[in-house]
């Protein structure tokens, strides 16, 4: 039997199936090799030979298709249809060949198939072929690029800036992006501006709206009404004339669907409909694929296949009805600056069947397939016929003008189906108006504004971004209304408009986009906020350093350029050593100058390149740069494991801090006032802020500190609490049989201490709430002490199941339980933690088994082997007797034994450098 090789064991599942037991399939579970996390991996004084090393997971997984070879000799490799599955083959080639699996005369072939269902695998199977030389130097390229950039550039910004984790080739662009954006909206000064509306109503009694567009015969533009007495004299204007309806002109318009989705376009739309990250959409769209559900999802095409564009006209047919059918069928072309190899846009590979029809246990696959399914339908549907209504508004002496706007949608087309969501949504114009005559008197109606003028006169944090409300100024009838509003900076980047961005820069490819983002969010360089991506001080410092020393390498054309050179070697148009080398010269000459620098010299030119952002002016005109604590230091900008912060020049006579966002900003220090003559400071460390009593002193280096406690908001810290705060431990009194209990805050929460006289070591309880260390009464210490003491194990009680998933798809039970760091996932003797931001009842079993598997193959922890049924029972036999095994006969033989039982246990594997980059690093 040919032995087939996929990815995934999924995949091979599925395939399997189609293929039958004529075939046999075997999953490589992704990358076999790769480059070891050492110098050396890519010898750049050697034209760029590359060392491989198979992974320790990997191993088992090779030997299984080396065995499978042994019986027969074909193989088919059948890994995805991109770089990243051409890779996959030629590495899986190249170690079988190595360890002589593949011999002179093994058929090796390889195919592939944008869809996993039967008459792609059938007809992939017909058509084999050689391994894509170029696709694999393209893929070399790239990894090498990576390699040398994140060996070479990450151990610089370790030495340079203490707390920076790592640098990319593509990860360090799209911080750059997100850092420049931030500093653009820190930067921007909003600009005051009002505009008028009015409500009208109709001789027949039916109301619309119509905004001031002319004012004393001049067209009006954005910022011609400055203020609050230009916006009351435009009111005035309005309310003191005779209106008419000059003019009404109806238009017909028409809107068109949306190409079908490629990677990038889905990752948006899944960003905008359901908050869901590009991490988690190409997982749950991996699932699909694996199932055969749909196309191959990484992709920046958006062509169809002939066949499914007549399948889709089909569906809509029996669906919709022939009306929705355009004449003929609609053709897309890729306007992508980069596309790569050909590939067929993502959709459903039978587009009959919508999600119910599918019955997904999963939600975010169900929600994932249901919006494929509806673009793909939508985009070969009728377009919508609408009709836009335009009435102009005026006073006979043509000082006034009001202009009111309308839609109607006369044939819904394919918004029966299916409409597009927007990132940053404007005024449209989507309201019906009534009918309205053309020289009829527009009166002004009755019932009037006062609703929108109290909802504009109460602030809205979410829309307008400034320290006041805005106003309004509303009219004697109650008719006519002026708003007050105020420019607002651009908006901070969801990772559907950064997917976007980088899309339309040529930055990074379909398959990197969801990696790179992770990445940077993992390093801690970017937080995700309420779906905006925000940078962290320390991703903010990475992004200025490399600006200022490795500016060629992180500007967006090079590393656009870049990627067009990597595609002309995927075309075998260019020699992919002669990329490297290229970029390799003077790459190597920027590290080797860098690298003399000494860190107060890096700091010095951080500093003067973030100075407009660290010292704004100050309001009472004093300099910026002068400690305010002190009055005497000049402040700086300094680094620490954490990452940036600014603090004053006279240290340590003065220890003033603030995080490099700004004064007031999170993580300054605050003077909440004084107790028994010391001065008692809110601060903020590395672990968080805590409160402390007094300062550093020659006398006093360690002044008396507590971190705030889980719950207790920093805003909300006073003195008495910090006082009561920095009291603890409190004593709760004494024990019946002896001792003093005592409460306080520790590493892992609030506890009780307790000692009896006869202990060796202290008894710790824990508590639930924090308010229980200034609340708890002696009965309720003592009786949660007696707990502790009956069930002294690690935690006192045993780890408690939140929920039972069922059984494993390798046997087991799997389960999500309580930790006291938060729930995870555990199946046998593995635990995987759940991910920030993911609640136990979101956690799906196709969830539970990718982290199962994530954490196994870091862990190096094995699945146990699956139990054999039990046999049926023989018949019993009298038990014969063993001989009772000899006990040593000295001391020194039970020694040896011991040592000898020792030694034959297997070495545990030793731990990676925590400053070793790893392939997310260097993406």
């Amino acid at each position: 039997m040919p032995v087939v090789v996929v990815e995934s064991p999924a995949k091979a599942k599925t395939i399997n199936k189609y293929l039958g037991s004529d075939y046999t399939v075997l999953a490589s579970y992704g990358h076999v090799r790769d480059l070891p996390p050492k110098d050396g991996s890519v010898d750049t004084e050697n034209g760029f030979e590359m060392i491989w090393e198979i992974g320790n997971d990997s191993k088992k997984h090779m030997k299984a298709i080396a065995d499978a070879l042994a019986k027969d000799n074909a193989l088919i490799l059948a890994t995805d249809p991109d770089r990243e599955g051409e890779a996959i083959s030629w590495h899986l080639q190249e170690a079988l060949t190595k360890r002589r699996s593949i011999k002179k005369d093994t058929a090796v072939s390889r195919v592939t198939f944008n869809a996993i269902t039967k008459a792609a695998v059938t007809e992939a199977m017909k058509n084999p072929r050689d391994i894509d030389a170029p696709l694999v130097e393209a893929y070399l390229a790239r990894r090498a690029l990576d390699y040398l950039v994140g060996f070479n550039l990450s151990p610089v910004l370790w030495r340079k800036l203490p707390g920076a984790r790592s640098a990319g080739r593509v990860q360090s662009v799209c911080l750059r992006l997100i850092v420049e954006r931030e500093m653009e909206i820190e930067a921007f000064n909003n600009r005051e501006y009002w505009s008028v509306k009015a409500l009208f109503s109709t001789p027949r009694g039916q109301e619309y709206e119509a905004r001031l567009t002319v004012l004393a015969g001049k067209k009006l533009d954005r910022y011609d009404l400055a203020n609050r007495t230009q916006a009351e004299i435009a009111v005035q204007a309005v309310t003191s004339r005779d209106l008419t309806v000059q003019s009404v002109e109806a238009k017909p318009a028409s809107r068109n669907p949306s190409a079908p989705f490629m990677t990038s376009t889905l990752q948006q739309e899944a960003s905008r409909k359901f908050g869901m990250g590009a991490k988690m959409c190409m997982g749950s769209a991996q699932r699909l694929y694996e199932a055969g559900h749909i196309t191959y999802m990484r992709t920046d095409g958006i062509d169809m296949a002939p066949e499914a564009v007549q399948e889709a006209r089909g569906a809509i047919k029996d669906r919709y009805g022939a009306e929705y059918v355009p004449p003929s069928p609609r053709i897309y072309k890729n306007k992508a600056k980069n596309a790569q190899e050909a590939h067929e846009c993502i959709r459903p590979t039978d587009m009959t069947k919508d999600a119910a029809a599918l019955k997904l246990s999963d939600a975010d696959q169900r929600k994932l397939y249901d919006l494929i399914w509806k673009r793909t339908l939508a985009c070969q549907m009728e377009s919508a016929r609408l009709e836009r209504t335009t009435v102009d508004i005026g006073s006979r002496d043509g000082q006034v003008e009001l202009r009111a706007t309308g839609q109607v949608v006369l044939f819904d087309g394919f918004l029966k189906v299916y409409e597009e969501g927007r990132d940053d949504v404007g005024d449209e114009d989507e309201n019906r108006l009534p009918q309205i005559s053309q020289g009829e008197p527009a009166a002004f109606a009755k019932s009037g504004l006062k609703e929108q003028f109290a909802k504009a006169t109460t602030k809205d944090d979410d829309v307008v971004e400034q320290d006041k409300s805005p106003s309004a100024v509303l009219s004697t009838n109650n008719a006519v209304l002026a708003l007050q509003s105020f420019t607002q900076p651009p908006p901070r980047y969801t990772e559907a408009t950064l997917v976007k961005k980088m899309e339309e820069l040529g930055i990074g490819r379909p398959s990197t986009y969801a990696s790179v983002i992770t990445t940077i969010q993992d390093r801690e360089y970017v937080r995700k906020d309420k779906n905006r991506l925000f940078p962290e001080d320390k991703g903010r410092i990475v992004t200025i350093f490399l600006l200022n020393f490795f500016k060629r390498y992180i500007e967006y054309d090079f590393t656009a350029a870049l990627e067009d050179d990597l595609d002309h070697v995927s075309a075998g148009e260019a020699n992919y050593k002669d990329v490297l080398a290229n970029f390799w010269k003077d790459f190597s000459v920027a590290i080797s100058e860098t690298s003399e620098l000494r860190i107060t010299e890096v700091l010095d030119v951080l500093d003067a390149a973030l100075a407009p952002q660290l010292y704004p002016p100050r309001e009472d005109g004093t300099d910026p740069r002068v400690c305010p604590k002190c009055g005497l230091g000049q402040l700086h900008l300094k680094t620490s494991r954490s990452g940036g912060f600014v603090g004053c020049g006279n240290y340590p006579e003065c220890t003033y801090t603030r995080p490099i966002a700004g004064e007031g900003a999170d993580g300054e220090e605050k003077l909440l006032g004084e107790d028994a003559g010391d001065e008692i400071w809110l601060k903020s460390g590395r672990f968080g802020p805590y409160v402390q009593r007094g300062e550093v002193t020659p006398e006093i280096k360690k002044p008396k500190r507590s971190s705030l406690p889980r719950g207790w908001n920093k805003e909300e810290m006073t003195l008495e609490k910090a006082v009561t705060l920095l009291s603890l431990p409190r004593s709760v009194g004494m024990h019946p049989e002896g001792g003093e209990i005592r409460s306080n805050f520790g590493r892992f929460g609030p506890y009780l201490q307790h000692q009896l006289p006869d202990d060796a070591k202290p008894v710790y309880a824990n508590l639930k709430d924090p308010a229980d260390v200034f609340d708890i009464g002696m009965n309720r210490a003592v009786e949660l002490l007696a707990e502790k003491r009956a069930n002294p194990g690690r935690r006192g009680t045993a780890a408690k199941a939140l929920r039972e998933m069922g059984d494993h798809p390798d046997g087991g039970a799997v389960s999500i339980m309580e930790g006291r760091y938060g729930a995870y996932v555990k199946w046998e003797k593995v635990n995987a933690t759940l991910p920030k931001d993911t609640q136990p009842e979101d956690v799906t079993m196709e969830v539970a088994v990718a982290l199962i598997a994530e954490k196994a193959s870091k862990s190096g922890k094995k699945a146990p082997a699956k139990k054999a049924p039990a046999k049926k029972a023989a018949a019993k036999k009298p038990a014969a007797k063993k001989p009772a095994a000899k006990k040593p006969a000295t001391k020194a033989a039970a020694t040896k034994a011991a040592a000898t039982k020792t030694a034959t246990k297997k070495p545990e594997a030793p731990k990676a450098s925590d400053k070793t980059p790893s392939a997310d690093d260097i993406g």
